[in-house]
C-alpha cells in the first residue's frame, strides 16, 4: 500500500480497507507502505501472498509485479504484461482494436504543441496516458477560445482523446476462468459535473446507480466488452472497464475508455460496490483475491 505515485493517499485509503477485511476473514495480515526497501522487507517477512493495493505508476505498471514475480511471492491482481500494457492508455487501445472494442480516437502529443494550437478538433480530453484516478485531467469544450494551459508539471507527452459525450458506465470483471464470478454488474456514475479526482474519492461526490438503469441490450453489451478486455489484456483477478454511452446512438455509441487492472477499494470505490450488488460482501471480494493470487503469469 502507499508507494511513491501521485495516487498514494488512495492506496493507503485501498490498503487499510483491505487489510481490516482481510483480518476479518482469519488472515494475519501486515501492512507494509512500499519505498525503495520493499524487496529486503518482504524478505525479511517471508509472506505467503502479498496483496497489492498499490495504485498509479510503479504499483500498477508491472514494476512492482516483476519485483515479486523476481521474488517468487504469489500476488493478487494481474500480472506484468497485462498491467504494463492496461496502465498505457495508448497500448490499451491497440489491444482493444485487435480483439474488435469500440474506443475513443486519440493521439500522443508533446505538451508544447498541445498548449500551443488544438491537436483536435474540440471537444476532447487531455490527459497523462499512464495514470489512473482521472490525475492531470483536461477537458477542452467546443467553445474552447484556445488549446489548454496544461500543468508544466505534468509529464512531455500527453494523451489527447476525442470527447465521448453520454452516460458513464462502468463494470467490474472477477476472473473469468471456470467457476470465476466473471463480469459482474453494469454501474452508472452521476456526478454535477466532471468525473475528476475530488468526485471519485469525495464522499458524495458522485452517485452511482447499481445496477445502471439502462437497456437490457446495452447492459449485455457493456458485460461483454469487459470480459472480452479483460481476457485481451491478459488480465487476472479483479479489473473494471469504464464506458461512455450516447444514447442516441443506441448500441453504436458505447464506448470503451479504458481498462484498470487495480481498481479501488476504497469506501467510495465502485468493485466492492459490484460485487456486493451480486451478494459477494468485501470481505469475501478480498479473500477471493488472495486464493486466486498466483506469480509467473
Amino acid at each position: 500500500m502507499g508507494g511513491p505515485s501521485a495516487e498514494r493517499e488512495v492506496s493507503l485509503s485501498t490498503g487499510r480497507e483491505c487489510a481490516a477485511a482481510l483480518r476479518g476473514e482469519g488472515y494475519e495480515v501486515v501492512e507494509v507502505d512500499a519505498d525503495r526497501d520493499l524487496s529486503a522487507r518482504l524478505a525479511d517477512l517471508s509472506p505467503d501472498v502479498v496483496f497489492n493495493a498499490l495504485h498509479g505508476r510503479w504499483g500498477e505498471d508491472g514494476c512492482v509485479q516483476g519485483v515479486l514475480e523476481w521474488m517468487r511471492i504469489p500476488y493478487t491482481h494481474s500480472g506484468v504484461l497485462a498491467s504494463a500494457l492496461a496502465m498505457d492508455k495508448e497500448r490499451t487501445k491497440g489491444v482493444y482494436r485487435q480483439a474488435g472494442l469500440p474506443f475513443a480516437e486519440s493521439c500522443l502529443a508533446r505538451r508544447s504543441e498541445i498548449v500551443s494550437r488544438h491537436v483536435m478538433e474540440p471537444p476532447y480530453v487531455v490527459k497523462p496516458f499512464n495514470e489512473g484516478s482521472s490525475v492531470g485531467v483536461y477537458l477542452v469544450h467546443e467553445v474552447a477560445n484556445g488549446p489548454p494551459q496544461v500543468d508544466e508539471a505534468l509529464p512531455e507527452t500527453l494523451m489527447v482523446e476525442k470527447f465521448v459525450p453520454g452516460r458513464e458506465l462502468t463494470v467490474s470483471v472477477m476472473g473469468t476462468g471456470e467457476g470465476d464470478p466473471g463480469p459482474l454488474c453494469v454501474t452508472e456514475i452521476l456526478t454535477d459535473g466532471w468525473y475528476d479526482y475530488e468526485a471519485k474519492y469525495t464522499p458524495g461526490g458522485s452517485r452511482h446507480v447499481c445496477p445502471a438503469k439502462i437497456p437490457q441490450d446495452i447492459a449485455a453489451a457493456c458485460l461483454d466488452y469487459a470480459r472480452r478486455a479483460h481476457v485481451a489484456l491478459g488480465c487476472r483477478g479483479v479489473s473494471r472497464t469504464d464506458f461512455r454511452w450516447d444514447e442516441t446512438r443506441g448500441a453504436k455509441g458505447l464506448i470503451l475508455l479504458e481498462t484498470n487492472t487495480q481498481p479501488g477499494m476504497t469506501p467510495t470505490s465502485l468493485t466492492p460496490e459490484h460485487a456486493q450488488a451480486m451478494g459477494i460482501g468485501f470481505g469475501a471480494l478480498c479473500r477471493w483475491l488472495v486464493e486466486d493470487a498466483s506469480c509467473n503469469r
